[in-house]
């Protein structure tokens, strides 16, 4: 088993000998443009993918399945669609299921609550994408649990910590864990994912497990970067279990 970051919420994990592609976003630099709501005229991503157009497409056609948290143009963009195979499995929340299918997809496997798929547990988890009014206009988001008989991985998605948080963890109790750092912040409201102390507050909840940090350096509205989280993790002597993963970095989920 083993996690390769791509860029910002992009993963490619290997589990259960299947090969998924998480929340795709793999339009170029600067093809998504501004985002609203920033303080600053950023064109996004603001990175271009850790590979070539070549090798993107040769590591597209090793995936066996597409898991997909939310639409957020960082998380499912038009390249995603325009390069996906149609055919392939796309795992994704109910709730964003029709709306995947009328992007020409024909095998979406959507999820209430658990499926087994290829052996695999794959769990829908809750988030929280921000407070008060900018949370609500930001709307629903979700991550998934995936279990084999060896591991369980967590990927948290677009969330910021909050008891629903606590209660995945206390429900899965995973070894590992992905969080959306950075804290991105509009120019309203709080932060609508994950801060450094939010995810000091994840690693504290679950000693026992490894925390991935993900969503860094690649969105205009991100305020912390990854030195910043990592002299954080540091500080507070989590530097053995909580890892800033850098875009085409591969990490063993041992």
């Amino acid at each position: 088993m083993k996690l390769e970051l791509w860029r910002n919420a992009t993963l490619l994990i290997q589990i259960g000998g299947k090969n998924i592609l998480i929340d795709p976003m793999l339009g170029a630099k600067d093809s998504l443009g501004k985002f609203p709501m920033t303080d600053n005229e950023l064109l996004n991503p603001l990175v271009d993918l850790p590979f070539s157009e070549e090798e993107l497409k040769d590591k597209l056609s090793k995936i066996d399945a597409i898991a997909v948290t939310h639409l957020h143009p960082d998380h499912w963009d038009g390249k995603a669609i325009k390069l996906l195979n149609k055919d392939i499995p796309v795992i994704c929340p109910e709730v964003i299921a029709e709306q995947i299918a009328q992007s020409g997809f024909k095998h979406i496997i959507s999820i209430k609550d658990s499926i087994i798929w290829e052996n695999i547990n794959i769990s829908i988890t809750q988030g929280q994408h921000g407070t008060g009014e900018i949370g609500e206009k930001m709307g629903e988001v979700n991550g998934f649990v995936f279990k084999t008989e060896e591991k369980t991985l967590y990927i948290v998605g677009d969330s910021i910590w909050y008891e629903g948080i606590a209660a995945e963890i206390d429900k899965h109790r995973p070894q590992h864990i992905v969080v959306a750092g950075g804290a991105a912040t509009f120019v309203m409201g709080d932060p609508i994912i994950m801060t450094s102390r939010d995810i000091m507050k994840v690693c504290e909840y679950i000693p026992e497990a490894t925390v991935l940090v993900t969503h860094l350096e690649a969105v205009s509205h991100s305020k912390e970067d990854r030195k910043f989280i990592q002299r954080e993790m540091i500080k507070n002597g989590l530097q053995d279990r909580c890892f800033v993963l850098q875009d085409g970095e591969e990490y063993p989920l041992d």
